[in-house]
């Protein structure tokens, strides 16, 4: 064989493998996700590439692969693609893997409602986010003191139920320090004085709101709720609020309290204890604070479920009135034979 005809052969032979690496390339590039809903991929800081290809094959199939191939193509670093990935029907196997490349990933949504106590609140969190509970916990302690709440009783105040966006791999701390700003933000000038006006700090007006929560599920029974305690207080009463009894014996559940539940000694036993409990009893939602800074005045300082059982109440300004609206509430408890 001559050496032009050998050449010729190497020559073509090598076209023939460049022309099928760039078709296998193109092929991997233009691929396409077709799942039919948005999954997200989590790409922790200890990941290496093999794990991070399982990942990809196990959440994405065959696409995952071909995201894998063209991100080892491009010399990624594994510990630069951590994040949390959002993956669309039609994203591209290029442009995912130009995004882990990158470190371009999607924000994680964290909503949270209907929580009551601080651990309950870091554990949906942290079921959202890279870090676990007692990273939160830690800073809470770390963040919420130097900014003025003076025990853990009172960082439930520290938090307002909404929709979030961060990413996943945002520290603990920082998640606090911006959820507290968005508390501090929603405390303005025009709150905090009405606050004031009833000699109240906006930790207290919380507490009054998250009692106020416990005590009706009625939105538009809050307010008037949320009045008959500011009047307890203003006359230096005892606030006898059912909830804070329930949250100190540690049982939500509870239809019925009894003089043994009325007995026990905790700082959340407002029937034992005046003024205000320690801290709130739950994470108050934002148009409950507000029901309270705008309550509407009126006489009542007591409250009774109704007997219907409609989940709303009957007030009294008098104690033989209350006397009469208890009775018939318990009658009716009786006649269900709730003990």
């Amino acid at each position: 064989m001559s050496l032009r005809r050998t050449i010729i052969i190497i020559v073509v032979a090598l076209a023939l493998i460049i022309a099928g690496a760039a078709i296998w390339l193109v092929s991997k590039a233009a691929s396409a996700y077709e799942g039919g809903e948005t999954v997200r991929i989590y790409v922790p800081a200890s990941v290496s590439p093999e794990s991070l290809r399982d990942s990809l094959v196990s959440r994405l199939g065959g696409f995952g692969d071909d995201v894998y191939d063209l991100w080892r193509l491009q010399r990624s670093s594994a510990a630069r693609a951590r994040g949390s990935y959002a993956i669309d029907p039609g994203e591209t196997a290029l442009t995912l893997s130009r995004r882990l490349r990158s470190g371009r990933q999607n924000p994680v949504r964290l909503t949270f409602n209907n929580v009551r106590t601080l651990d309950e609140l870091a554990r949906r969190l942290a079921d959202r986010m890279e870090w676990g509970t007692s990273d939160f916990l830690a800073a809470c302690d770390s963040v919420l003191k130097p900014r003025g709440f003076k025990f853990p009783e009172q960082y439930p105040a520290a938090f307002i139920p909404d929709t979030y966006e961060f990413y996943w791999t945002t520290s603990a701390r920082d998640v606090v320090s911006r959820l507290a700003d968005y508390r501090d933000r929603f405390w303005n000038d025009e709150r905090r004085s009405a606050a004031a006006a009833f000699g109240l700090t906006p930790v207290g007006v919380a507490t009054i709101a998250s009692i106020v929560e416990e005590e009706t599920a009625k939105a538009d029974e809050r307010p008037t709720v949320a009045r008959l305690y500011l009047n307890r207080l203003s006359r230096h009463m005892p606030l006898q609020a059912d909830p804070t009894v329930k949250f100190a014996v540690g049982d939500f559940s509870l239809r019925r309290i009894r003089s043994r539940h009325l007995e026990i000694d905790s700082p959340y036993n407002t029937y034992r204890r005046t003024g205000l409990p320690p801290g709130p009893i739950r994470i108050a939602d934002s148009r409950t604070i507000d029901a309270v800074l705008n309550a509407p005045s009126h006489n009542y300082i007591f409250m009774c479920a109704r007997p219907d059982f409609s989940g709303y109440h009957n007030f009294a300004a008098d104690a033989a009135s209350h006397s009469r609206n208890a009775a018939a509430y318990h009658r009716a408890l009786n006649s269900r034979g709730v003990r």
